[in-house]
């Protein structure tokens, strides 16, 4: 932004170099051998620095000055039995107690623990040998229910991890669909001429270019991850200029783990990291706090 900002008042607003901008409205993030790649904006910066270029500036989103389709945001429930909820607790448990210094959490550390309780939320864990574990079939369940409730409708089915795919395919054979995996033009031209019931992708992978909107106008979402910039620009795959249907956003979400965290932190909008690691860091010091306080029960 500063030097946009330069570029119309020639450093007025914001400052005459992008080092003193920096200085002014951030702290020092990430850094490697001396070599900082990561500024951290300070608490109040993003209202000072918007109440200095309000005079020259104006914000528009998206659906201020594209004709926009109508979207639809839909949460379906996979509910643990009572034995898999009991299985995650002590899961999630286990992995907040390995943290030993919990203000010491960092983006890298957070990513990692979160993803591994994803993994659980989703159905299956991956192992040190790099295969992986099945553990419920849940959201798999959810996925069959909801495909089936859309009347022959096509969907794009975001997955999150390798065995999100695996298992997600196995169970699709069983539907007799006509279903494709997003890897080449061939893939798109295929789903934009209504030749796939279900198109397969990961976030990562669809997230900016790619016009999927002529294909469908189901999305959903098997499992989350907690970039808001991938989940937006995914959405923005059928969600966008030209669809001419209302579009549905399905979510499949375990409401009791790391998922609901997750989904939160994504309609927050705002800072996702931040958010994560602010409520990531409530949870670790809730697990440590009851374990001390029953391991003081015992001693008393």
């Amino acid at each position: 932004m500063w030097a946009q900002i330069y570029l119309l008042d020639q450093g007025k607003r914001l400052g005459p170099n992008i080092t003193s901008y920096r200085r002014e409205y951030f702290y020092e993030g990430a850094r490697n051998q001396g070599v900082v790649y990561e500024y951290v904006p300070k608490k109040t910066s993003e209202e000072i620095i918007k109440s200095k270029i309000k005079d020259i500036c104006i914000s528009l989103q998206a659906k201020d000055y594209l004709d926009m389709p109508k979207r639809i945001d839909d949460i379906r429930y996979a509910k643990l039995d009572l034995k898999t909820q009991a299985q995650y607790d002590d899961f999630e448990r286990e992995m907040f107690l390995q943290i030993d210094d919990v203000d010491e959490i960092d983006a890298a550390s957070a990513a990692a623990l979160t993803n591994k309780l994803l993994q659980f939320c989703n159905g299956a864990v991956y192992k040190e040998d790099k295969t992986y574990l099945e553990i419920h079939d849940k959201k798999l369940d959810v996925l069959e229910e909801l495909i089936e409730s859309l009347n022959g409708k096509s969907a794009l089915v975001f997955y999150n991890f390798k065995h999100d795919l695996e298992r997600i395919m196995e169970r699709l054979k069983k539907m007799k669909l006509r279903v494709g995996l997003l890897k080449t033009s061939e893939d798109i031209q295929k789903w934009n001429n209504g030749e796939l019931d279900i198109l397969l992708a990961h976030p990562a992978s669809a997230a900016y270019g790619l016009n999927l909107q002529e294909g469908g106008s189901h999305i959903i979402w098997f499992g989350l991850n907690w970039s808001l910039e991938l989940y937006q620009q995914a959405n923005a795959r059928l969600y966008r200029q030209g669809q001419k249907e209302t579009v549905f956003v399905h979510h499949i979400i375990v409401d009791s783990g790391m998922d609901k965290i997750v989904m939160e932190a994504l309609k927050d909008k705002s800072d996702t990291q931040e958010s994560l690691l602010n409520a990531l860091k409530a949870k670790i010091r809730k697990a440590k706090d009851e374990i001390h306080g029953a391991r003081n029960e015992l001693v008393g």
